[in-house]
């Protein structure tokens, strides 16, 4: 079909830039041309749209125009063939009928700059709080890009302080690390990251809340973060009741918006919560888009999206900063072998498995030391931290293995020295895993702790 073009009426160029900001608003007023196309079917979520030509591409953004309203429906092209193109709308499509005009429009870039810090902002960069329009940064920042060169990438760092004892002992963060925290719902994630956010030493916090509730979102914000965490930190949020493609757009708009600030020679720490709503997003998107359903129902899309997703983390070439990311995977009936769990666990350099009964029991955070590994380790603690790492874990599976013939009292002491003094030290093990969440700990006090409840007797 024969390709539909038009050009803007604007006013005529002035005389010659006298300077650069002269310059950049001349070229605004240079015409541009703009393509449109007709809506020929809408079948649910699928909206069939000819006329675009050959320029076409995944990803390409619409605005088709709704007879007698005002707004348009915002759309993404997520398909195309010999018929046309197929995109997603982005809201309601009520008002849309045949023939319909769809606008194509241009991609998005966001125009992150410092005064972003203390922001809330979806994923096209508008600012959700009430603070004002949002700064525009000099540089614009695709929504997409390729993660660096692998070769060209540096070596994960030093060891991060989170300020939590059971992660700087058990489960340690390296600068330019990217670990997933594994839970059911209900367990303690968010509580985690809020932790996190106000306790890690880093420079920028980048948050994406990715299909959280709004309630929650708000609870998250300003009582978990806290004023004092929100001061150094960009929150992108796409709540629940959002379309797919805004879920997936926050998703990628966090991770934008962290590269920029890994570009400045920034550490920069990024929790996104949670991978799994990304990973329903991106089903949505891709069986609308007349994809497959594979395990669980997941199309082929979504294990393209994630590793694409998640490698645009950690250390950035020689001269920028690092990434440090911590993503968390809502796990589907607490089956941490169901298939988002077990793709993300293949991709990230370790990981956080957090366990329903250790909380019930009152120990926060319910961190399951016995299944969480970070693949930083050995190397980035000491011979002697590793040491007392090795013993602490030695004891700890030494009562996990035995629990359940303790508490029934079919354990009789001096059948096995190794859990008579795994049966001794095990409340001041518990009690050394326990945190506060007002609480922050120091990695060196954590060890020394560590060190006085195993020489003890």
């Amino acid at each position: 079909m024969e390709e539909n073009r038009k050009v803007a009426t604007v006013p005529g160029i002035a005389q010659p830039a006298a300077s650069l900001a002269d310059a950049r608003v001349q070229l605004g007023r240079i015409p541009r041309l703009q393509r449109w196309g007709s809506l020929t079917a809408a079948r649910g979520a699928a909206l069939s749209v000819a006329g675009l030509g050959s320029g076409l591409a995944i990803g390409d953004r619409l605005r088709i125009e709704r007879p007698g309203q005002a707004m348009p429906v915002p759309a993404e092209v997520v398909a195309f063939g010999d018929a046309g193109a197929v995109a997603v709308p982005e809201g309601g499509t009520e008002g849309l009928s045949p023939g319909a005009r769809a606008w194509l429009d241009e991609r998005p870039h966001l125009f992150p700059c410092d005064a972003w810090l203390g922001r809330i902002v979806d994923g096209l960069g508008q600012p959700l709080d009430d603070q004002g329009p949002l700064p525009v940064g000099s540089e614009a920042v695709p929504l997409r890009r390729l993660a660096p060169d692998a070769l060209r990438r540096r070596l994960i760092g030093d060891r991060l302080e989170t300020g939590l004892r059971v992660l700087d002992v058990f489960t340690p963060i390296c600068r330019g690390q990217r670990l997933g925290i594994f839970a059911a719902s209900g367990v303690g994630k968010s509580t985690l990251l809020g932790m996190l956010a106000r306790f890690v030493e880093t420079d920028v916090i980048v948050v994406g809340l990715i299909g959280e509730r709004g309630r929650e979102a708000r609870e998250f914000l300003d009582r978990t973060l806290g004023e004092e965490g929100r001061r150094r930190t960009v929150c992108v949020v796409a709540t629940s009741d959002q379309p797919a493609l805004a879920r997936r757009r926050a998703a990628q708009a966090s991770l934008a918006i962290a590269e920029y600030f890994r570009s400045t020679g920034r550490q920069v720490f990024l929790l996104l919560d949670s991978i799994t709503r990304l990973a329903h997003a991106q089903r949505e998107i891709g069986l609308t888009a007349g994809e497959p359903a594979t395990a669980r129902s997941y199309t082929p899309s979504v294990f393209t999206e994630l590793p694409a997703l998640l490698e645009r983390a950690g250390p950035g070439p020689e001269g920028e900063g690092d990434i440090t990311a911590v993503f968390t995977v809502l796990v589907d009936g607490d089956d941490h072998d169901e298939p988002i769990a077990d793709a993300v666990r293949g991709i990230l350099d370790g990981h956080i498995v957090l366990d329903r009964r250790i909380g019930e029991r009152g120990r926060w955070p319910a961190v399951d030391v016995l299944r969480s590994v970070s693949r930083a380790l050995p190397r980035c603690h000491s011979a002697e931290e590793n040491a007392l790492l090795a013993e602490a874990r030695r004891l700890l599976g030494a009562y996990a293995d035995m629990a359940e013939m303790i508490r029934l009292g079919a354990y009789k002491h001096g059948s096995d020295p190794l859990l008579d003094r795994a049966i001794r030290c095990q409340p001041d093990l518990e009690a050394f895993l326990c945190q506060d969440v007002e609480e922050k700990s120091e990695a060196p006090a954590a060890f020394a702790r560590l060190a006085e409840i195993l020489e003890r007797e």
